[in-house]
């Protein structure tokens, strides 16, 4: 029986069987690299998908959902109101004048790069507190993850590497942000090997800034990367297309 909702059975079996595909690579890599599982956490990426199949992983027991425009996570969020453990992150660009709109919606952000929005973010958030983020925030401020642009492109977001020591100060003077760690988009389209210099730089960056005791989670690999951004140390890994299948 199904949570919130009952689908064509067509639509069901290909989110299932994506979600079952994804969380056994994940395993693999893990135990492949000496490592638990259950310290990897899947972000089902779900952005320009219908609200259906966020629906099918829901009842498939994921519960963590990222979205790159906040007007779309707003209207799934209305649609699917009724799926009451779901937790959105923001995982795309974040315009200062759209977060208002998202506090006590969303449980983390995984796109902060500058002071400007920390200090937006931090603002709003003592307004108004958020979800607690599977688990990790037993103080239920808003989980912020520092985007890094490690591969020096000029159209991708993120923070250049000099910049994280302004930015983790940034956050941790702010009392309703709770800062959990880095992200990266890799240049390279998600190629492995090209991938892989690259999350290893972030680890590199993590432990050039306190380690672990500072930066607890890092939010690195997709789709066609989960692989190697698990053996590099990936907490959370954001995979879309394997899951739900193409973009609508």
């Amino acid at each position: 029986m199904k949570l919130g909702g009952a689908p064509g059975d067509d639509a069901e079996s290909a989110v299932l069987s994506g979600l079952r595909v994804v969380r056994e690579r994940i395993r693999a890599a893990a135990e492949r690299s000496g490592r638990d599982p259950a310290g990897v956490r899947l972000l089902a990426v779900s952005k320009r998908q219908p609200a259906q199949k966020i629906r099918d992983a829901y009842a498939a027991g994921q519960r963590d959902f990222g979205e790159s425009y906040a007007q779309e996570l707003l209207s799934k969020r209305a649609e699917l109101a009724d799926l009451v453990e779901l937790r959105w992150h923001m995982i795309g660009a974040l315009q200062r004048n759209k977060v208002a709109g998202l506090m006590g919606v969303v449980s983390a952000v995984h796109s902060v790069d500058s002071l400007r929005l920390i200090a937006e973010l931090g603002r709003r958030a003592r307004e108004r507190r958020v979800p607690v983020a599977g688990g990790l925030l037993p103080d239920a401020a808003l989980a912020v993850f520092l985007e890094v642009n490690l591969g020096g492109e000029e159209q991708k977001a993120g923070c250049d590497p000099s910049e994280l020591g302004a930015l983790i100060a940034a956050v941790r003077e702010q009392e309703g942000l709770a800062l959990r760690g880095l992200m990266t988009i890799p240049a390279g389209g998600g190629q492995p090997e090209a991938s892989r210099p690259q999350f290893e730089a972030l680890v590199a960056l993590r432990d050039r800034h306190g380690g672990s005791a500072v930066l607890p989670e890092l939010s690195m690999g997709m789709s066609q990367d989960l692989e190697v951004a698990v053996e590099c140390g990936a907490s959370w890994v954001r995979v879309g297309t394997d899951i739900f299948g193409a973009r609508t």
